[in-house]
């Protein structure tokens, strides 16, 4: 029989997820017989603004008629540009890269303090960010442009002004991944990735913006799924169910005194290895306060119960969870209150969701993010009324299992249809396919100019195919890299090409903006380009 208050106590060092907009059977289960201490919201979970703080209101009502003493976390991955949870009425805003193309870390500040506000008058309380790794390797497939840049000191100082600002909001935030997901080959949501640096490159490169932060007054940092031999003799062991890493690098030998959470224990890089309930188990030990588990409900509690009878047995210390719980409860007493979780009035939403205000500087930021990486002499774009406009736009699909999918069309073309009527929009379905190239190819020659937006091209070479037969027509092509920024080494000729870092809206309506002249932008790259 399992002791139903040590239940409630390990409940509180978890954080689960949930299908839907509002409350579910299982989450009332979770919430009255074990405790669990936090909540992470997904766009499954995201309605209108209205609708998510009638969620979250209804989440803390639950909460306080369990009994708890403090209000819950709730959570979400709000990093901003490709990685963003809310929808609806909520302000696009720039993410990282695009951001540390501005090279003005005031602006990560304040996008942070504006994401910050949204999410309070939202009820959430808390956000998975900022990114804090290097994205040092241009083949990335999980981290790009999330991060802000390839330098170590520019991700720390925009990092850090993110994390202030989101801060002076009143939110808790998450450095994430420690040590570093940026240079690697592998998205720990499928496999377990391995970064073999030794602990000088480690010392010079990720460690510094974790470090930086860490100064500054971090409050949670988030553990990656990846196995760092250098840190970790046990071969295969990621970070996350490391001692070495957690307990005797980030703790004893960086100075982190604060919360240190998994990342989603149900990450294949976990769940098919160790399994998420061992797994639980391997991360308390090895120092995390939190542990996240954030789709099956059926894990959810076999984690719980896995974790109480490791602590029944004694292979967990029952000092090491009272220990997580201060930490817990230190960042409860400085984020959360019964009065600000108990709201019900949607004034704030009206005020500051989506406000005026908030588009203005997101479109501001834009302006100096957006970056002209290179321009023969045709930019600004002259055109008379009779010149006619080609626009190839390639549809925005989830690149990696982090991002949510984007349906979206039109965005690029109608973008450019604002300042020329004369323009035809052709769909390019990724991987492009050789009877669309064809027809393309057979028309082409009836535009002056053909613009074509780019995701990640390295990864469709009958796509840089035909770019570069375009190439070889007689108009004017551009390109406008709409995602991954190194797109421009896979393309041996174009006459202009604009980087926006993000495939949205705004961000696409200032590169059109660039292109006919109405706006000067200011962005310069993050990284660099080779080839």
């Amino acid at each position: 029989m399992i002791d139903p208050i040590l239940q409630k106590k390990v409940g509180r060092l978890f954080v689960v997820g949930f299908e839907g907009k509002q409350m579910t059977p299982q989450l009332r289960n979770l919430i009255h017989h074990y405790h669990i201490g936090g909540i992470i919201l997904f766009s499954r979970n995201i309605g209108t603004p209205e609708e998510v703080l009638v969620l979250t209101t209804t989440l803390q009502k639950e909460a306080k008629n369990a009994g708890y003493t403090y209000p819950l976390l709730i959570c979400i991955d709000q990093e901003n540009g490709v990685v963003r949870r809310l929808g609806e009425g909520a302000t696009i805003f720039p993410g990282a890269m695009a951001q540390g193309a501005t090279h003005n870390p005031d602006n990560a500040y304040t996008i942070g303090v504006a994401t910050g506000k949204e999410l309070k008058a939202l009820g959430i309380n808390w956000n998975l960010a900022p990114v804090l790794d290097v994205n040092n390797n241009s083949d990335n497939p999980v981290i790009g442009v999330r991060s802000f840049g390839e330098s170590p000191e520019q991700v720390a100082l925009f990092g850090k002004a993110s994390m202030q600002g989101m801060q002076r909001a009143g939110v808790a935030t998450t450095l994430k991944h420690f040590p570093g997901h940026g240079d690697t080959h592998v998205d720990s949501h499928l496999d377990l990735p391995v970064i073999n640096h030794d602990i000088d490159r480690l010392e010079k490169i990720e460690f510094i913006p974790f470090q930086q932060c860490i100064d500054a007054g971090a409050d949670i940092i988030m553990a990656a799924h990846i196995y760092f031999p250098a840190l970790e003799k046990e071969k295969g062991i990621p970070a996350t169910l490391s001692k070495n890493v957690l307990t005797h690098l980030l703790r004893e030998k960086l100075g982190f005194t604060e919360v240190i959470t998994t990342d989603c224990m149900e990450m294949n890089a976990i769940s098919e290895t160790i399994g998420t309930e061992k797994g639980a188990v391997a991360a308390l030990k090895a120092g995390a306060d939190l542990v996240m588990v954030s789709h099956t409900y059926e894990r959810q509690i076999g984690a719980i119960k896995e974790v109480v009878s490791a602590m029944e047995r004694g292979e967990l210390d029952e000092r090491n969870i009272n220990t997580s719980m201060d930490r817990v409860h230190r960042l409860n007493k400085k984020y959360v209150s019964w009065e600000e979780s108990l709201q019900t009035d949607s004034t704030n939403i009206v005020q500051i969701v989506g406000s005026l205000k908030h588009e203005q500087l997101a479109f501001d930021v834009y302006k100096n993010s957006v970056t002209i990486v290179k321009n023969e002499q045709v930019l600004p774009l002259q055109l008379n009324e009779n010149n006619k406009i080609l626009v190839l736009e390639p549809l925005s699909k989830t690149r990696v299992l982090v991002e949510d999918k984007n349906n979206e069309r039109y965005l690029l073309g109608n973008a450019i249809k604002e300042f020329h009527s004369q323009t035809d929009i052709e769909l390019i379905e990724l991987p492009v396919i050789d009877k669309q190239i064809e027809d393309i190819l057979e028309y082409a020659t009836n535009y002056d100019s053909i613009i074509f937006g780019t995701l990640t091209i390295s990864s469709d070479p009958l796509y840089q195919q035909l770019i570069h037969q375009l190439y070889d027509k007689d108009t004017t092509l551009i390109g406008i890299g709409m995602r991954n920024p190194y797109d421009i080494s896979c393309i041996k000729g174009v006459d202009a090409f604009i980087n926006t870092y993000e495939p949205n809206k705004t961000a696409l309506k200032v590169a059109a903006s660039a292109i006919f002249g109405e706006v000067d932008v200011k962005g310069k790259l993050p990284v660099r380009i080779g080839g």
